[in-house]
Parts: structure tokens; C-alpha cells; sequence
């Protein structure tokens, strides 16, 4: 059973990596999965916590600083260390398959910690923007498209990036109800 699902997350990978090749995901995708591109858009949520929180924000910074230590340190310590998957770029078998459109290729593949950690903050945002019904899908999206370029540009499965992505998203609702305990989220 656990090897028919790894064959299928093995030929999954394949279909995206190599058969959905084009050179808009060529050059876009690399760029998509850099932490530091998405740097404005979390300078942008803390000047809005702080500006609407005020003496409240600086738990609402806590509770998201350690959320992200929370979520990178379960999948990329715990569970990579654990189950020690060979990154899909480093896999002998896919030698000649792949395509490696990143320099690097080191650590362990199972579960994506990118996955893990915006799923989580996807998930976790929203709660502050309660008016804003569109927020949560977008930042859904915005999760799925860094999980599809992590596939995409060869260091990840497709099981890689759903596993950190459910991961991430029970992060992101178990912070958020915690948070929430103790702050009172403007509507």
C-alpha cells in the first residue's frame, strides 16, 4: 500500500515537474518559492497589527513568531529527521527525469516546511480580518502556489507539500484559537 501511494506521489511529481514544463513556470516558479519575495506582504500584516491593535499587537506578533518557529521546527527538524525522504532532485532513479531549476538540493524532502509554514499563516491572518471574507481563500491560493512551485522546481513530492500544507493549516487554527483567548479580534 505505501509504495503504490509513493509510486503515485513518484509519477505525480513527474507530471508536474516535467510535464507541465513551460517557460512562464520556468521563470516564475523559482522566484515564487524565495521567502524574501513575500517580505512586503509581512511588513505590511505587522504595520496593520500594530497599527489596529496597538498595546494588543505585540501578542499577535509573539503567537505568529511562535507559530513559525512551532511549524518549521516540526517539519523541518522533526518529521524530516524522521522519515528521511530523499529530496526528488537528489533521487537517483529520477536522474535524467527531473528538472532542477534551483542551485540547491540538500536536506530531506518529507514534509515541506514552506508547505507547513504558509498553510499555517494562510490559515492564522484571516482570524484579524474578519470583514474581509476574501482574505482567507487568496491566502489559501497564495500557499498552494509556493507548495505548486515547490513541486515544480524539483525539491519537493506532491505528498511533501499536501502533508506540510494540512500540517500547516491545523498550526494555523490551533494558534488562532489561541490567540484569540486572549486577545479580542476587532470585527
Amino acid at each position: 500500500m505505501l509504495d503504490s501511494l509513493l509510486e503515485i506521489d513518484r509519477q505525480a511529481f513527474i507530471f508536474v515537474n516535467n510535464g507541465l514544463a513551460n517557460s512562464f513556470f520556468d521563470m516564475i516558479c523559482p522566484f515564487i518559492r524565495k521567502q524574501e519575495v513575500w517580505y512586503p506582504f509581512y511588513l505590511l500584516f505587522v504595520v496593520f497589527v500594530v497599527k489596529n491593535y496597538k498595546a494588543e499587537s505585540w501578542k499577535i506578533l509573539l503567537a505568529i513568531g511562535l507559530m513559525v518557529v512551532a511549524t518549521d521546527q516540526f517539519s523541518a527538524n522533526l518529521v524530516k529527521h524522521t522519515f528521511m525522504r530523499i529530496r526528488p532532485c537528489a533521487e537517483p532513479s529520477l536522474q535524467g527525469i527531473t528538472r532542477h531549476l534551483i542551485a540547491s538540493c540538500g536536506g530531506y524532502s518529507f514534509m515541506s516546511a514552506h508547505a507547513t509554514n504558509h498553510f499555517a499563516l494562510a490559515v492564522f491572518i484571516p482570524y484579524f480580518f474578519k470583514t474581509q471574507k476574501w482574505l482567507l481563500p487568496l491566502l489559501l491560493f497564495w500557499a498552494f502556489i509556493i507548495c505548486f512551485s515547490q513541486v515544480y522546481v524539483g525539491v519537493h513530492y506532491p505528498l511533501d507539500v499536501i502533508a506540510g500544507g494540512a500540517t500547516g493549516i491545523l498550526f494555523g487554527i490551533a494558534f488562532s484559537r489561541y490567540v484569540t483567548k486572549f486577545i479580542a479580534i476587532k470585527e
